[in-house]
């Protein structure tokens, strides 16, 4: 045998198509301590080096894959736009970095999606989430009791003998809170899904829940809620019988409807609750001062960055207003409304939204419990975006990426023309 041809088995087979997912996910999460522990080159380096990887791995499997299937529409449109935005942004150079970082991170989600089905996505994520919250609480311990002394260098202020909050690797206690619920939900569905003992499946969501205490992160609890919520009807759905299960679906959306509605008019009161009336204001105060700034580019914004770029207008211009140093809008609906305009939002909004109603659509008619994970976190990632700016950057873009396509390769047009080449009949697909 060549070793070409050892090369091709070597990339093409399951134990490393797990290795390189696990790699890529822990690298992804990892990404904030990455970058301050070496330096942001050696963040883009890894993150380079793991696309060459993922390209030479689609391209040994090739004959497995459909070309019309590689990414869903949305993400391709989402993704053109922001690239366009090159031509009337304020540093090109900027936004070209800013490009290939969306880019590169998207085609990691996209690599992982074609090489791993849902439970083995699940699976290499839970392993992955473990070992950095261990790594993350055993750093807490560390500086936080053993030596009493922050770790600067990875953004640990040393506060967990005081209660918190505590950051973790994650570099601030939101970032944190929502790695936990993500964790949460993923270690749940590996339990649910027997893929996982009871003997590593409880520590783990101790583990998790612990930071998540830990954290104090007032987003943690609108996360628990939604999820929670999403979670008890997604089941109502699934044990409905498919006869009734449409009028059923009616019910539950007419009800969360009049829900958004109720938290929307006692906004107020749960802020109260809450205690996070101080974070609200200066979301309020920035978001008011974004909209000003929209107003004068309101179809194609100010061109894309992902992460507020130092020094640049309008970021800059924006904190000097509010004699703050905000790295983002705090909210990835206004940023993308910032940098992409009300075309580009609306282009998020779509995939977000198409990739939501397909996954549920999909949980709702399959047995497998895995496959409630999809948009049990595309809700996460939704409510997240109203008070961080994480899924439009990093491990949150990631994951909406990922589960984007993971929806789209159950329910999707394309399966219909990949059909009628085949001859399969995709309606027939049996459940499982």
């Amino acid at each position: 045998m060549t070793p070409e041809r050892r090369l091709s088995d070597l990339l093409g087979s399951a134990e490393f198509a797990r290795a390189y997912t696990i790699a890529v996910l822990t690298a992804v999460f990892s990404s904030f301590a990455i970058e301050h522990i070496a330096s942001s080159v050696t963040l883009a380096t890894i993150i380079a080096v793991l696309c060459v990887v993922g390209a030479w791995i689609l391209w040994v499997r090739r004959e497995e894959l459909s070309l019309l299937r590689i990414a869903p529409s949305s993400l391709l449109a989402f993704l053109a736009w922001a690239a366009v935005s090159i031509v009337w942004t304020t540093d090109k150079s900027d936004t070209a970095f800013g490009w290939m970082e969306l880019f590169g991170f998207a085609f990691l989600a996209i690599t992982v999606g074609h090489i791993r089905d849902t439970l083995q996505t699940v699976r290499a994520l839970g392993d992955s989430l473990r070992f950095l919250l261990l790594v993350s609480l055993c750093l807490e311990l560390l500086s936080g009791v053993l030596l009493d002394t922050p770790f600067l260098f990875l953004g640990i202020q040393g506060d967990l003998a005081v209660g918190g909050p505590v950051q973790g690797i994650f570099g601030s206690r939101n970032m944190l809170g929502f790695v936990t619920v993500i964790a949460l939900i993923t270690f749940v569905v590996e339990w649910r899904s027997q893929s996982l003992t009871a003997r590593i499946a409880i520590p783990s969501i101790a583990l998790a829940a612990l930071l998540a205490f830990f954290s104090s992160s007032p987003t943690v609890l609108v996360l628990a809620a939604a999820v929670g919520v999403v979670a008890v009807a997604l089941a109502i759905v699934r044990h409905t019988p498919p006869e009734r299960r449409t009028i059923v679906q009616w019910v539950l959306g007419v009800l969360v409807a009049l829900a958004l509605a109720a938290a929307f008019a006692l906004r107020h009161v749960i802020i109260a609750l809450l205690d996070a009336g101080s974070d609200f204001s200066i979301r309020a105060t920035l978001w008011n001062t974004i909209l000003d700034f929209v107003a004068l580019k309101p179809v194609e914004g100010w061109g894309w960055y992902g992460a507020w770029a130092r020094g640049e207008f309008p970021f800059t211009y924006i904190n000097f207003l509010l004699d703050d140093h905000h790295q983002s809008a705090l909210n990835a609906y206004f940023d993308v409304l910032l940098q992409l305009g009300a075309a580009g939002l609306v282009l998020f909004l779509l995939f977000g939204g198409i990739a939501t109603v397909r996954s549920w659509l999909v949980a709702s008619a399959r047995r497998s419990v895995v496959y409630a994970w999809t948009p049990l976190m595309l809700v996460t990632l939704a409510v997240e975006s109203m008070f961080e700016s994480f899924t439009i950057v990093g491990a949150g873009w990631f994951m909406l990426v990922l589960c984007a396509l993971r929806a789209g390769q159950t329910r999707s047009w394309r399966e219909n023309i990949d059909a009628a080449h085949t001859g399969a009949i995709p309606t027939l697909r049996p459940e499982r």
